[in-house]
């Protein structure tokens, strides 16, 4: 049994796939696996039906959040008891951010980004402006509208990857948010001033965003650390990510009064 899960393992890896695995560290069944691949049948078992249905919505639940880690359990997956350890091990691909707008603080934020281990794309309308040699630390750089771009690939988007807009464009930045809310991207930063922001929000509902979706945009974009360089706003750009995603209060510009800059 155990042959067949690392060698799945492996072409896994090898392909680039996601693919999670769970061991038993203690318990009954100590060295059983089973493999989680995200939309395929399991491989491997951890000795009882229940158990391994369990493990396996946890081995999905960690392996979106790129998160390895001990779990434990009852016999048959009983919740809140120790019987059961289980280490689960997610091999994910790293997390995209997508950043629309080929502007001042787009290379800051690109090395930041990278710093952090994201697959980093950069997208802009304007093909004189959408170059490599301008980011050729970005992963890809693409010459087209952003809700064109994200059309094509916001399926593929998870809670780990995110939407960076700062085009300062309604024709550009309006349509990317709108489509971006359509996905279920991690977060949405869009960068601007408040006043920049209250208008957007105008042509946002316009487009029929609610309340709901409005409250999932971080705008302005990073948290409130008085940046003012690219440097500066790109981590307060990343800062903020990393806050959302790991559930931490951190002051956002978003949630304060007054100028953005002092």
């Amino acid at each position: 049994m155990t042959r067949p899960v690392f060698e799945e393992l492996e072409e896994c890896l090898r392909r680039g796939e996601p693919v999670a695995l769970a061991t038993v560290i203690e318990g009954q069944k100590q060295g059983a696996k089973l493999l989680y691949r995200p939309g395929r049948e399991l491989l491997g078992g951890l000795g009882d039906g229940d158990l391994d249905r369990v493990v396996a919505r946890d081995l999905a639940g960690e392996l979106a959040a790129g998160i390895t880690g001990m779990r434990h359990y009852g016999p048959h997956g009983e919740a809140g008891q120790q019987e059961v350890a289980v280490f689960i091990e997610s091999f994910a691909p790293p997390p995209r951010m997508l950043i629309f707008g080929a502007v001042d603080f787009t290379a800051a934020l690109v090395r930041a980004a990278k710093v952090l281990g994201y697959d980093v794309t950069v997208c802009d309308a304007r093909q004189v402006f959408a170059t490599a040699q301008r980011f050729p630390e970005a992963d890809r750089v693409v010459a087209d509208w952003p809700h064109h771009l994200l059309e094509r690939e916001g399926g593929e988007l998870g809670s780990r990857d995110a939407v960076c807009v700062l085009t300062h464009d309604h024709k550009f930045d309006v349509p990317a948010i709108v489509t971006a809310l359509r996905t279920d991207v991690g977060y949405i930063g869009v960068m601007g001033s408040r006043r920049t922001h209250a208008a957007r929000v105008e042509k946002l509902r316009e487009e029929g965003v609610c309340d709901e979706d409005l409250a999932r945009v971080m705008a302005p974009i990073g948290l409130d650390i008085g940046a003012r360089t690219p440097e500066e706003t790109a981590v307060s750009i990343v800062a903020e990510i990393i806050a959302l995603r790991t559930g931490r209060s951190a002051p956002s510009l978003r949630d304060a009064q007054g100028p953005i800059h002092s």
